[in-house]
Formats: structure tokens, C-alpha cells, sequence
């Protein structure tokens, strides 16, 4: 397939894996910060040809996984309100909340549905004018225009039945945290393509700076992540610590500056609470005052009691690095696909999900 098979030579990546291995001589870890990365790496086993002195860490680069429990409980007292639509994307609705799911919730008789864009909710807003239509938006800065877009046009179109859940969140903080908590475990990180090509990568600089680690731009295909792979090594090796665009044929430096306007326009930056980071500052975005009659946990407020997560459940722990799926005791057994105990099992981008999937377990 043109424009992917070249990415996925298999002699080209075996290459780069020995360039690798000639260039290390000691032990580093390397965090990628995309789910989308992750199952990349574990569906190629590109780990699996490192030298052993390169450890790769999976960080908490889906927003699914890390959209907290309570938020879930949140969505799911808005969608059992009668006069309520409740649209997301379908990853949402197998991931627990306390006591249930978006899914259950369907299946008990809450409108619960699956749409492809914030644009398919505002449509069937403007169709459905005796209901109220609520997305729930998660996602990192990759989905955050589309939102902004959909409520900007509701705005604009007087569609005053249709509301966000906004979850979204903002990668550069998480990784400022992941960097400063006491027990650093990371040496460099591989960053989301998707997120720099709407972003830019202007705000990782102060990071790498500050904390002396490089971080390099990546995409998703083999030779992507090896190649970006090699220039971190490259940049710890020779005691640098620069943000390196490794992704040039989709990210540019300014990122795209529509969808950041649009982002501006809209949302400002707020503390958010994180699945396995916890509370975090400056890394969510929330509606503006100009379109605060938008947000749909003020427009409803929602009564929800305190959120918890399965006890046995560690995706905190894999979200930031700390352990792997299979370090999970639960992991295969208790927790499947079919039976998820967090949301590291359920999302296509979770690391849980692409072991269960490409590995065996144990």
C-alpha cells in the first residue's frame, strides 16, 4: 500500500535496530506518549529488537484510559435523564464507571449513541429539537478542534439543545508531571505525531530544557518509531536534550493554526484530574465564558456520590510507566476485553488491550 508499506520494511527496520544497538552503551528509558504508538510498537515487536539496554515505557497517551471515573459517573447520570441523548465515540461505552457502563446504560433504556465527529451530535441536535443532545468529548488536543468547531456552530446556528461533557486534555503538562513526580523514570520521550501536527511543538522546548530530556516527534508506523527511537538515543548518548521533529512529512513547528485558533477561541486551559497522574495543572481544557451555556455538567449537575476504580485494577500504575499490563494480576484472568476492569483494557489505544491482543498472556 503506497505510503505504507515504506514505513514498514521489515529490512529497513531490522537496520535501524542495529544502528541502535552500535549506538548505546548504557541503559535508557524511553516514554511514548501515544496509544496509537504503543500498539505499534507491541504489534511490530519493535521492542522486541532493541538491545536490552533500551527499556520502552508506556505512557498515558490515551485519553480514554486516562479520563477519571468520575467523569464516566457523570456522563452516566446525564444519560439517564429522559430528555437526554448521550453521543460519544465507541470506545466510551464499554469503559467502567463505579458501578457500570455507557453500555449498560443503553441496555437499560438510556439513548446512548455512537457518532464519528462532534459535527454528527450538533446534527442530530439541530434534528432532534425536543431532546437534549450531550457529547461526551474526550481526547487530547487532536479532537479538541472538532469540538470547538461543533460548539462555535451551535452558537452560530442558535442550537440551543445540544451540550458538552468537555474532558479534554492537554499532553505537554502530563508529561511536566510525569517528569517532576519524586520517582522519575523516564529519559526521554517519543512524542504523538497527531498531537504536534495540530499543536505545534513550541511548548514541549521548555520542558526539554527544564528537565534535560529530549523529546522527539514521531509517528506510527515501524521505521517512524525506530527512527525516532535512534534520535533519542542519539540525544541522551551525546548529553543533549532538544525537541526533535522526526515526523516532518505531517508536523510542522507552528503545528496547524487554524485548529489552534479554534482550540483558543473556545476552550481555556483549567486543571484536570487524570486516571493514574491525578490532578494536574493547566492540563484540560474548558469552555469559555462566552460559551459556558455549552457545558452540559452545568447545564444538568449531575448528582454522582464518590468514584472508585477496581481495587485489583493497576492501570494507574501503567498509565505513567510504573508497570506493565502483565505485571497486572488480574491481567487475561479477571480483566479481558470482553470483561474489562479498567479502561486500559477497553480503548484501541490501550496498552492493556494491545497485550491482550499481541501477546501472549503471562
Amino acid at each position: 500500500m503506497r505510503f505504507v508499506d515504506e514505513w514498514r520494511d521489515p529490512e529497513a527496520a531490522r537496520g535501524l535496530a542495529r544502528r541502535i544497538a552500535e549506538r548505546v552503551t548504557r541503559p535508557w528509558r524511553i516514554m511514548e506518549v501515544c496509544g496509537g504508538q504503543t500498539h505499534a510498537l507491541v504489534r511490530f515487536g519493535i521492542d522486541r529488537l532493541l538491545p536490552e539496554a533500551v527499556t520502552l515505557l508506556h505512557g498515558p497517551g490515551c485519553p480514554v484510559c486516562v479520563t477519571p471515573t468520575a467523569t464516566l459517573d457523570a456522563a452516566l447520570a446525564i444519560a439517564r435523564r429522559p430528555e437526554v441523548v448521550l453521543c460519544t465515540y465507541g470506545d466510551m461505552l464499554r469503559v467502567p464507571g463505579t458501578e457500570r457502563t455507557l453500555a449498560d446504560a443503553k441496555t437499560a433504556g438510556a439513548d446512548v449513541r455512537i457518532v464519528y465527529s462532534t459535527l454528527d451530535a450538533l446534527a442530530l441536535a439541530e434534528s432532534l429539537p425536543d431532546r437534549e443532545v450531550v457529547f461526551l468529548a474526550v481526547g487530547f488536543e487532536t479532537t479538541a478542534p472538532g469540538v470547538a468547531i461543533a460548539v462555535a456552530q451551535a452558537e452560530i446556528r442558535k442550537i440551543v439543545n445540544f451540550s458538552a461533557i468537555v474532558a479534554h486534555v492537554r499532553v505537554p503538562p502530563a508529561l511536566e508531571a510525569i517528569l517532576a513526580g519524586p520517582e522519575r523514570v523516564v529519559d526521554g520521550f517519543l512524542a504523538a505525531g497527531h498531537v504536534c501536527a495540530v499543536m505545534g511543538t513550541a511548548e514541549y522546548a521548555p520542558i526539554a530544557a527544564r528537565h534535560r530530556v529530549p523529546i522527539v516527534v514521531t509517528g506510527f508506523e515501524p521505521l517512524d518509531l525506530l527512527d525516532g527511537i535512534l534520535a533519542c538515543v542519539t540525544q541522551l548518548e551525546e548529553g543533549r536534550h532538544e525537541v526533535e521533529n522526526r515526523y516532518a512529512r505531517a508536523v510542522r513547528d507552528e503545528g496547524n493554526r487554524a485548529a489552534r485558533e479554534a482550540v483558543l477561541r473556545v476552550f481555556e486551559p483549567v486543571d484536570r484530574t487524570w486516571r493514574g497522574l491525578g490532578d494536574i495543572p493547566h492540563s484540560g481544557l474548558a469552555l469559555r465564558a462566552a460559551y459556558r451555556r455549552f457545558d452540559a455538567l452545568e447545564r444538568f449537575a449531575p448528582q454522582v456520590g464518590a468514584s472508585r476504580d477496581a481495587p485489583e485494577c493497576i492501570a494507574g500504575a501503567v498509565l505513567v510507566g510504573k508497570a506493565r499490563p502483565t505485571d497486572c494480576p488480574a491481567f487475561g484472568k479477571a480483566c479481558t476485553p470482553d470483561h474489562p476492569l479498567g479502561a486500559t483494557m477497553v480503548s484501541s489505544e490501550g496498552a492493556c488491550a494491545a497485550y491482550h491482543r499481541y501477546r501472549s498472556v503471562g
